[in-house]
């Protein structure tokens, strides 16, 4: 590793030497990978990671990816088996995305204009790729690859997985046939800029959905990797459609939340009453309706006057949104939980601040351990100020 650059430096010479050319414009050197707990590898300690068993056991492309998802520059690589198995596990998301796709006959025939989309959620998907794609080039050309492969995940598993297939389902599933083709059409056309823009970091699987999927859809003259790096306009980004679709990932993100901090039964369906709201968001609850009710397990969601007894709240921009829960849950037993946990995290966190507050432990543990302690404190300190919101909640419904 230390000896890199004295390579670099000699060719360097050469070739203005004898060739009277420089060899290369750019040079990059990744960091040092090390073994989990930040220790250099060595065959005498017995902690290296052979890349051609990890290769066999969850595939290149996973280890490909997770050495550029953690390749920040001036960091050394802290590489260990179950950060490649969650990798392995993105590929895995990547994979079901595509058969989905498949099995919804979704396949973009030419012509397809993105900018002539009509649906708002398919409007914010175009919107979305558009914006992923110009971060991920950006952060290439300046040869931050972890920062362009960690874009790529969040919009592959969060946005693209997890939101834009969960969203579209009722127009695929619906009677709308204009609406259904545009949906069909939209979604096979961002996930071919998706392979486009993650080939880099993982060619093989890539590649091999690439070919799939042109069975449903118009037939590939080339492989992937020849194929025009995706460079899409700004006019594609739709702030109308931005701020609609992001207020209904707010609304049920913060809704599941409240449910899992109340231990809500999964299977209950609760109300959901909207005070206080504009007419703005009044009108989004009423167009959005079924499909909010759907994504957060509600019974039925409308706007009101004020919250009935027995609801716990949370303010979403300018409103108020209330979930009735007198009945569902045992305030009691809840607040008697919440209390008990709370106690149990703060506890925790005492014992994790005195221990770095002593010098000595400071000085004489490795580095690794400090830093693992310091993220214990941080999560137990997170994780109590949730719950004791949570707990204040509980007790204003009462």
């Amino acid at each position: 590793f230390d000896i890199i650059f004295f390579w670099v430096a000699r060719m360097m010479m050469m070739g203005l030497h004898f060739m009277k050319e420089v060899p290369f414009k750019d040079v990059y050197i990744h960091a040092l990978v090390r073994d989990a707990s930040g220790a250099k590898m060595s065959k005498s300690k017995g902690n290296v990671l052979d890349p051609l068993t990890l290769v066999d056991k969850f595939g290149a492309d996973a280890l490909r990816f997770t050495l550029a998802a953690m390749a920040a520059q001036g960091r050394d690589i802290k590489l260990s088996e179950p950060r490649i198995e969650g990798y392995r596990n993105f590929g895995t998301k990547l994979w079901n995305a595509a058969r989905f796709c498949q099995m919804n006959e979704c396949a973009w025939w030419e012509p397809f204009d993105p900018a002539e989309t009509k649906q708002t959620v398919n409007r914010w998907i175009v919107g979305e790729t558009a914006r992923t794609a110009a971060i991920v080039t950006k952060e290439l050309e300046a040869f931050r690859f972890n920062e362009a492969a960690n874009a790529l995940y969040r919009f592959v598993w969060n946005v693209y997985c997890d939101w834009y297939l969960e969203l579209v389902k009722p127009l695929l599933m619906g009677e709308d046939d204009k609406a259904k083709v545009e949906t069909r059409r939209t979604a096979a056309w961002v996930f071919d800029r998706m392979l486009m823009l993650l080939h880099p970091f993982m060619p093989f699987m890539t590649e091999e959905l690439w070919t799939r999927l042109s069975e449903s859809g118009p037939k590939r003259d080339n492989m992937l990797a020849v194929q025009t790096w995706p460079v899409l306009p700004d006019a594609l980004i739709d702030a109308h459609a931005d701020a609609e679709i992001d207020w209904i990932i707010r609304l049920v993100s913060e809704t599941r939340a409240l449910r899992a901090e109340m231990n809500v039964p999964p299977a209950a369906r609760v109300p959901l009453l909207l005070v206080g709201a504009t007419n703005e968001s009044a009108a989004r609850l009423e167009r959005y309706q079924d499909l909010i009710d759907r994504l957060a397990r509600l019974e039925y969601s409308t706007s009101a006057e004020a919250p009935p007894t027995g609801s716990v709240t949370f303010v979403l921009d300018e409103a108020t949104v209330a979930l009735p829960l007198d009945g569902i849950v045992d305030f009691a037993a809840e607040v008697v939980r919440l209390g008990k946990e709370i106690a149990r995290l703060d506890g925790e966190a005492q014992k994790i601040r005195a221990k770095l507050a002593n010098a000595q432990f400071i000085e004489r543990a490795p580095e690794e351990v400090v830093e693992e302690q310091r993220e214990r404190l941080g999560d137990a300190e997170t994780t109590s100020a949730k719950l004791s919101a949570a707990l204040e909640r509980l007790k204003a419904a009462t």
